[in-house]
């Protein structure tokens, strides 16, 4: 009997009736597999190693009974059905056929309170007044101009369990992205929307050690990564912050003030071009954004001031589609001022502390009897987990203090990537963090 022949066997006589199978893919690489009410837990690396271990023990099962088995196998995103053949190969299950409700005939009532029959309308008879031929016109053209998420809803997972089922099979079986890949998905798009000019997105919060540096280089990151660069981080301290020294050092090591000062030099010289920048700016060249540092001078007097920053923005909102403002700790100061009122996007950033959420607190205050209530009505709260502990308490009250204050609060997780001090390294971060940042920069992006 040839392979073929085998998946496709009708069960004999005496073969064992089909066994009962259940099993369950979780999100955090475990699961379990019942066969008859017996139940035997699995754990492997990840969703995808653990559909491995279910669909490779039915094989052997189904080799043992000659026949193909049917599972019932739910992941995080819901319930679906397989069969498993002896040698491995696996397929979608279909649906159960639908059984037929019978429906009496009509009686000779229903035939005689029947209308008369109506001649069939002819290939070339309009429709509502339209021509056939207008009317498939227009299905065409309705098709060529639907939204582009449509075409997103049409793809296959890539992801999970279902991803690795779709790859396992080559694409014999074909499921659709689950919840999480779906909500994966939304987020890109979102980030990589377009825009209808460059776009400013400012950080703020009074205390230090909020993570501000932090959420800058990350929404930089991430912005730069899903939309092909042209995303600038700017550290908009009026003498220094810390952003240069987060960032990895490509580049000449130039500053937001030394650029400033070269202006003069540079618009003699003719139109500034992109390439003028390079002197200034550090480029993080695996996540395509560029850092413009803030004054390194430990001796140097002079500072940024509200028109100092109003001549570099829009030097710069002419070479970058996304510019990330990192702000500095002092709210009185003008610069700082300034960059708020020229932010399309306030993002107010706060650790799952006491302290910090204070600052960012006292921070909405200021903000909103400076008549800046519509800002701060727009802004996005991020709340970023300081340890690896939190406390539950703290954080729902935050929740629920800025999410009757601002548009929206997320959150991101701790990561031993984000918080030693030294450059942050974006691959070293891990696969939840960098998901949740994509999602936090996609809330970000949605009101830009």
């Amino acid at each position: 009997m040839t392979e073929s022949d085998t998946r496709t066997a009708t069960p004999h006589a005496g073969m064992p009736v089909l066994p009962g199978i259940v099993a369950e893919v979780r999100a955090n690489g475990t699961g379990y597999l019942t066969v008859d009410g017996v139940s035997q837990d699995l754990v492997g690396t990840d969703m995808s190693d653990v559909g491995a271990q279910i669909t490779g023990r039915i094989a052997v099962l189904a080799g043992s009974m000659g026949k193909p088995l049917r599972a019932e196998v739910r992941d995080p995103d819901g319930l679906w059905m397989l069969i498993v053949h002896p040698d491995g190969q696996v397929e979608e299950a279909p649906p159960p056929a639908p059984v037929p409700t019978p429906v009496d005939g009509p009686t000779v009532a229903d035939l005689m309170a029947a209308p008369p029959a109506v001649e069939p309308v002819q290939a070339e008879t309009a429709v509502h007044g339209v021509a056939p031929a207008l009317v498939e016109e227009s299905d065409r053209l309705g098709e060529l101009l639907a939204p582009r998420r449509r075409a997103r809803q049409q793809s296959y997972a890539n992801q999970g369990f279902r991803g690795a089922v779709r790859k396992a099979t080559f694409d014999a079986i074909k499921p659709r992205p689950g919840k999480k890949e779906r909500r994966h998905l939304d987020a890109v798009e979102s980030v990589r929307r377009s825009f209808d000019g460059p776009r400013t997105i400012v950080v703020i919060n009074p205390k230090g050690g909020a993570h501000k540096t932090t959420a800058a280089l990350m929404l930089a990151a991430t912005f730069g990564l899903q939309r092909g660069g042209y995303t600038l981080a700017w550290d908009n301290n009026e003498t220094h912050g810390t952003l240069g020294w987060r960032s990895a050092s490509k580049g000449s090591g130039g500053t937001a003030l030394d650029l400033l000062q070269a202006l003069p030099r540079l618009e003699a010289a003719g139109d500034v071009r992109m390439g003028d920048l390079d002197q200034f700016v550090r480029t993080q060249a695996p996540e395509q954004f560029d850092v413009l540092a803030s004054d390194e001078d430990a001796a140097s007097g002079a500072f940024i001031d509200a028109g100092s920053f109003a001549t570099l923005h829009t030097l710069l909102s002419r070479f970058y589609r996304t510019i990330i403002v990192d702000t500095g700790n002092n709210i009185r100061s003008s610069n700082w001022r300034a960059a708020v009122e020229a932010a399309d996007q306030l993002v107010i950033v706060t650790t799952i502390r006491e302290d910090t959420a204070q600052a960012a607190a006292w921070a909405v205050d200021a903000l909103r009897v400076a008549g800046l209530d519509d800002k701060v009505a727009s802004a996005v709260t991020i709340l970023s987990e300081p340890d690896r502990k939190v406390d539950k308490d703290l954080r729902a009250r935050l929740r629920e203090y800025f999410g009757t204050l601002t548009r929206t609060v997320v959150e991101v997780p701790f990561d031993p990537a984000l918080v030693a001090g030294g450059p942050i390294e974006y691959a070293d971060l891990a696969p939840d963090t960098r998901e949740a940042w994509l999602q936090a920069s996609a809330v970000v992006a949605d009101e830009l």
